[in-house]
């Protein structure tokens, strides 16, 4: 099963949701509106580019590699000004942004230190680099047990499709590398107050049967799986937690 762009972008958006109050405290901390320039690298289905447009009065550039995401993104969110291109060669000149971001972006990466020298190259000096959320599924907690299958297959299917998952504790470490200084590295909380609703439990299995597509495991216990686990949201006893790290750092 594969995702549509339109998938995809409930699913951006469902991330989005998750962070919003993590990313409210950074933007403060940068004080991103006094931004002129920003830019989000891997800006996927234009996801946060209301928010940016919203929050600062500077121009606001968006990039991603897949064309279909730049489409549908300009349509979304057209304030924007979209740009099809690699995070591994930013098509900009040096000292272009006051502020360079990801959201949910150096997990996909073939070389996430050679993207954050490219963040830095672009980020004019006393501008800022933010990675805004980054997962590690290395610490992933599935409850109830008969769970927990689900953390080790989805992280097999992750490093399968080239991604890192364990990128999140590697913030701190990539942005001293990269050069940048008053880095700042944290790890987002939890919270489970209310039951997921169908939609969502329906896009997390969307994504949940995308990625495990191909695993004999998983396709002959999936329908007992997403019992147990709607089950488990229903009687309030479910607990996926996946720690999500932010960083952020200045240029010299």
């Amino acid at each position: 099963m594969t995702l549509s762009t339109a998938q995809w972008h409930q699913r951006y958006q469902q991330q989005a949701q998750w962070t919003h109050d993590l990313r409210c405290y950074i933007y403060d901390r940068v004080d991103l509106s006094r931004a002129k320039k920003i830019l989000d690298v891997g800006c996927g289905t234009g996801a946060l580019e209301v928010e940016l447009s919203q929050l600062s009065t500077g121009e606001i550039y968006a990039l991603d590699i897949e064309p279909q995401h730049i489409i549908f993104a300009s349509q979304f969110a057209p304030a924007a000004i979209y740009t099809l291109g690699d995070g591994l060669r930013l098509p900009y000149p040096a000292a272009s942004f006051d502020i360079t971001l990801c959201h949910f972006f150096l997990l996909w990466v073939r070389n996430a230190g050679q993207v954050l020298d490219e963040f830095s190259r672009v980020t004019r000096p006393g501008g800022y680099v933010l990675a805004l959320a980054e997962p590690d599924y290395g610490g992933r907690i599935d409850y109830p047990p008969e769970l927990s299958a689900l953390g080790s297959w989805q992280c097999e299917a992750l490093r399968n499709q080239g991604a890192s998952p364990f990128i999140g504790r590697q913030l701190g470490q990539l942005f001293s590398i990269a050069g940048l200084t008053e880095i700042e590295v944290g790890v987002l909380g939890a919270q489970w107050h209310k039951n997921a609703s169908e939609e969502e439990l329906d896009l997390e299995w969307q994504v949940i049967r995308s990625d495990l597509a191909h695993k004999p495991d998983f396709i002959t216990q999936s329908e007992k799986l997403y019992a147990i686990d709607k089950t488990s949201r229903q009687s309030h006893f479910r607990i996926l937690y996946v720690p999500t790290f932010y960083a952020f750092g200045k240029l010299k």
